[in-house]
């Protein structure tokens, strides 16, 4: 009776553009970088795991999992970082010999321009946090458990995997920002919203 009188004629597009924008930001753009970006560090740790169940030769496991640390760390710093996120970073050495580091983040000029979508990012940013957070992990294993032949191929993949997390935190937060400052006040809005 009353009823029909209350009910309001509501437009259902704008709920589907919502939806479709929402889909066309968590759809991952880049499918082959977004694989690879996981496949080398998720093959070394993998190795690395499974290495002595599989095969007795320390050499062969060691230098399968340099080879995929080090096509790991090529591929994110100079592939999966730029498509999926939109960083970069390298060293430059000028003419005088000394060395330069260069940390770009894309600019991002309209806010529907962006052409890394947050599925990407958050495969990219939770690969390039966890992997070397799991080497850290591997290091204290090795070395309490006095695998000293081992401890040299985790160095190894906590000092690449490390250096490509460095890289691209000091390119997300900026060159000139102190990144001690930085998390000191991320971690003290952290406080207060708790």
């Amino acid at each position: 009776q009353g009823s029909s009188e209350d009910i309001e004629d509501v437009s259902l597009f704008d709920a589907d553009d919502d939806l479709s924008r929402r889909s066309k930001q968590s759809k991952i753009r880049h499918p082959v970088a977004s694989f690879f970006h996981l496949f080398f560090r998720v093959s070394a740790i993998a190795v690395y795991l499974l290495c002595e169940l599989l095969t007795s030769s320390f050499i062969a496991c060691m230098v399968t999992i340099i080879l995929l640390l080090s096509c790991d760390f090529w591929a994110v710093k100079n592939v999966t970082g730029r498509l999926m996120v939109g960083l970069r970073w390298w060293n430059q050495v000028d003419d005088d010999g000394r060395s330069h580091w260069v940390f770009e983040a894309r600019k991002v000029s309209a806010p529907g321009s962006r052409t890394s979508s947050e599925a990407e990012s958050r495969i990219f940013w939770l690969g390039l946090i966890t992997c070397p957070m799991i080497w850290v992990v591997f290091a204290f294993s090795a070395l309490f458990s006095f695998k000293v032949k081992w401890l040299a191929v985790v160095v190894m993949g906590v000092v690449l995997q490390g250096a490509n997390l460095y890289g691209y935190i000091r390119c997300k937060v900026g060159s000139r920002k102190n990144l001690t400052s930085m998390a000191t006040s991320y971690l003290g809005k952290q406080f207060l919203r708790q």
